[in-house]
């Protein structure tokens, strides 16, 4: 390991073991080819295959010690409510006993029953199931008249798209997270699109941002929901993007999570797909464009995936796991490795108020702050290696509040030279922060882009 964190000197990138343990399992001379199969919605899925020890000699617990954290890494990533295991019935147990019993991986195994709507499942197997690959095709095309609509926590954004010009656009502040009635969310949202609609001769498509996990257009998780109770969810909620756009009639509908199209909208803007974006603020937010521009319906909630394999490491308190994204990159990493170098916050303080404390040390010259937008840069570079197992990628977008500023800069400089210099194969991948103008604006009209025209 090259680079160490200097306020993080247990930091134990979670690439590197899986490096060293592909190394020693290759030198083995009893092993087993090991399949893990996440399966999600109407049988799509993700699999994974990885050559570990042959069970029983010896090295079980070694074995389950990385496997635990890529098939939880698969789960954020990918997203899924049934796991199928071939090649090691060892590993099988653990899981199921992990995931099903022991309460160990609860938070993992509810939240999964939840989105997908299913009891979750571990499967030992000796017949993995046939790829099947989703594919949410985007043109990025902005023929016809689209409504874009972007979903935010203060306020709502809209726009009217006519074969690509903007002829209309407006935001309007609204309350959605105190709000308990979902009455409340779904006038909002039609005010919106109705104000949109009026200025266009017709409505051929909507395309929606939103916070949140979808599945074929529908609300499984959203913040912007936070105070619906659980019966007004399932009743008003799930389906509310699916009912508003029936007040336009029988139009194309696709609804995205807002890291996807973040995603989107910077490959829109670089004219290039492959794009893996990170937004780092209250926590860790991300979206994915494929190599063909496509939407893979994959969670992208990579704030749940481990990164760091120190077993002593921060913990996160929603998911009670250690060595989670968000504790690497969000405005929780600057404040926690504010505190690892001695630095004492005023009593009181939000996590937003403490994070603008240090990016204003950092504006004058602050060796800690400057120190701790280096540790994230070391971070960021070990862990981009990592994401790289699952996604390919050619450029990464930095966004969010953490990367405002000098800070934003040094994060920069430092993941790209610790990624290049450690993983010579990722040499081309490209790092890189959109302008100010492209961070903040666009969302919806990326989100116009999203149907397809029939």
């Amino acid at each position: 390991m090259k680079y160490v964190p200097s306020l993080d000197k247990n930091f134990s990138p979670l690439i590197l073991k899986l490096r060293a343990f592909n190394e020693k399992v290759a030198k083995a001379s009893e092993k087993s080819h090991l399949t893990i199969c996440l399966e999600r919605h109407l049988g799509y899925n993700y699999i994974y295959e990885i050559d570990i020890f042959k069970d029983g000699t010896g090295h079980d617990e070694e074995n389950y010690d990385i496997v635990e954290r890529i098939i939880k890494s698969l789960i954020w990533v990918v997203g899924g409510y049934k796991i199928y295991i071939k090649g090691s019935h060892y590993i099988f147990t653990q899981t199921y006993n992990d995931y099903l019993v022991n309460g160990n991986r609860a938070f993992d195994s509810d939240f999964m029953a939840n989105v997908y709507e299913n009891s979750f499942e571990v499967i030992e197997t000796e017949n993995i199931p046939a790829a099947k690959e989703e594919k949410i095709i985007l043109n990025s095309s902005l023929d016809g008249c689209r409504i874009g609509f972007d979903a935010g926590g203060s306020d709502r954004k809209v726009s009217a798209v006519i074969n690509g010009e903007v002829v209309y656009s407006e935001e309007t502040v609204w309350f959605p997270k105190i709000t308990e009635d979902p009455m409340y969310h779904y006038q909002g949202i039609l005010e919106s699109m109705k104000t949109a609609a009026s200025k266009m001769p017709r409505v051929d498509a909507i395309g929606v941002s939103s916070a949140g996990i979808y599945v074929n257009n529908r609300i499984m998780v959203a913040s912007l929901f936070l105070k619906v109770n659980k019966e007004n969810f399932d009743k008003h909620v799930k389906n509310m993007y699916i009912d508003v756009a029936k007040e336009f009639g029988d139009v194309p509908l696709v609804v995205a999570n807002d890291g996807d199209v973040t995603a989107l909208a910077g490959a829109m803007d670089l004219k290039d797909n492959q794009v893996l974006g990170i937004a780092m603020g209250t926590s860790e937010a991300t979206g994915y464009v494929d190599e063909k521009g496509n939407l893979k319906g994959w969670l992208n909630e990579l704030a749940f995936v481990p990164v760091d394999a120190n077993k002593d490491s921060m913990v996160d308190e929603w998911s009670g796991d250690y060595g989670c994204g968000v504790k690497y990159f969000s405005q929780d990493s600057v404040i926690k490795l504010a505190e690892y170098g001695g630095f004492k916050f005023e009593e009181g303080l939000s996590p937003a108020e403490k994070l603008k404390v240090i990016q204003k040390l950092n504006a004058d010259g602050d060796k800690l702050a400057n120190e701790i937008y280096e540790n994230i840069g070391i971070y960021l570079g070990y862990t981009l290696a990592y994401y790289a197992h699952f996604y390919k990628i050619k450029y990464v977008l930095l966004l969010g509040r953490v990367t405002s500023g000098r800070g934003g800069e040094t994060i920069l400089e430092v993941a790209k030279k610790v990624l290049h210099d450690e993983f010579p194969e990722y040499a081309d991948v490209n790092i890189l922060m959109p302008d100010e103008k492209n961070r903040r604006v666009g969302q919806s009209i990326a989100a116009a882009s999203l149907p397809k025209l029939g």
